[in-house]
C-alpha cells in the first residue's frame, strides 16, 4: 500500500497523461465500408491488424503506425482501430467487446486470425480476450507497447472511482488472474515493448512477460513509444515473423 505521499505523487504523475486530449484523426476508422473491403483487400497471408488503445485514449494514438504499415505494404482494408470506454471493467465488459470487434473484422475480411497491437491499459484488455474469451484461436500475434501487464502503482491515483484504474493496480484481480500459471498461453505469438523511462507504468519491468519476445526501447515516455521508429520498425518485423 502506498503512503499518502507516494498517492499524491501518483496522481501529479498520472494526471496528465490521462486529461491530455487525443484528437482522432480520419484516416484511423473503427470499421472500413464495405465497399472499401471489396476494393483494397489485397491477396496476402497476413493477419488483418486491430489496435487497441490505451487508458482515456481514442483510436486517432495510431496515426503514425498506421502510417508506417501503410508504407510497408498494408491497406486500410486490412488495417482496424478499436475505440472503446476505458473507464469499464476489463474481465466483465470490454474483453468481450473486443472478442465480438475481432469477430466482425474476421467476417468482413474472410481472415482466419488477427493481429492485435495494444497500448498500455489495451494490453490488459486484450490479454484478457485472449487468455479467457477465445481469442487464443483468433489472434496470430499480440504485440503489447508499455502495457502495465503486471499491473502499476499510478493506477491508484484513480482506483478509488474508476474501475479500469482498480484493474491496473498491482495485485488487483485482472492482474493476478492474468498472470496466474502461463502468461502466454497457446499458439498466439506474443511481443511487448517497454522503456526504463516510462512515467506511467511502474515498475519498469511490469511490461515484460514469460514466453514474450521483450524488446527494451531505451528511454521513451509512455506515449512517445506510439510515434517512435525503432519501436515501429520492431512491431513491424514482430508482425511479419
Amino acid at each position: 500500500m502506498l503512503t499518502t505521499r507516494q498517492r499524491l505523487l501518483a496522481l501529479l504523475t498520472l494526471c496528465p497523461v490521462l486529461l491530455a486530449p487525443v484528437s482522432a484523426r480520419a484516416a484511423d476508422r473503427v470499421m472500413p465500408e464495405a465497399s472499401d473491403l471489396v476494393s483494397s483487400r489485397p491477396a496476402s497471408s497476413r493477419n488483418p491488424v486491430v489496435f487497441v488503445h490505451g487508458y482515456n485514449a481514442d483510436p486517432g494514438v495510431w496515426g503514425a503506425l498506421r502510417e508506417d504499415l501503410r508504407a510497408a505494404g498494408y491497406s486500410d482494408a486490412e488495417l482496424f482501430s478499436w475505440g472503446y470506454d476505458t473507464h469499464q471493467s476489463v474481465n466483465e465488459v470490454l474483453s468481450g467487446r473486443l472478442a465480438s470487434y475481432v469477430e466482425d473484422v474476421r467476417r468482413q475480411t474472410g481472415a482466419a486470425k488477427v493481429d492485435v497491437v495494444a497500448h498500455s491499459f489495451g494490453s490488459l484488455v486484450s490479454r484478457w480476450y485472449v487468455k479467457f474469451g477465445g481469442g487464443e484461436a483468433a489472434v496470430g500475434h499480440w504485440v503489447s507497447l508499455a502495457g502495465p501487464n503486471r499491473g502499476t502503482s499510478t493506477a491508484w491515483a484513480c482506483a478509488l472511482w474508476d474501475q479500469a484504474c482498480r484493474d491496473m493496480t498491482p495485485g488487483s484481480y485482472v492482474v493476478k488472474n492474468l498472470n496466474g500459471g502461463d502468461e502466454t498461453p497457446g499458439a498466439v505469438k506474443y511481443a511487448t515493448f517497454w522503456s526504463n523511462c516510462d512515467e506511467i507504468v511502474n515498475p519498469d519491468d511490469s511490461v515484460p512477460l514469460t514466453g514474450a519476445a521483450n524488446t527494451p526501447v531505451g528511454c521513451l515516455k509512455h506515449n512517445d513509444l506510439l510515434g517512435d521508429d525503432g519501436t515501429s520498425a520492431g512491431v513491424r518485423a514482430f508482425l511479419a515473423s
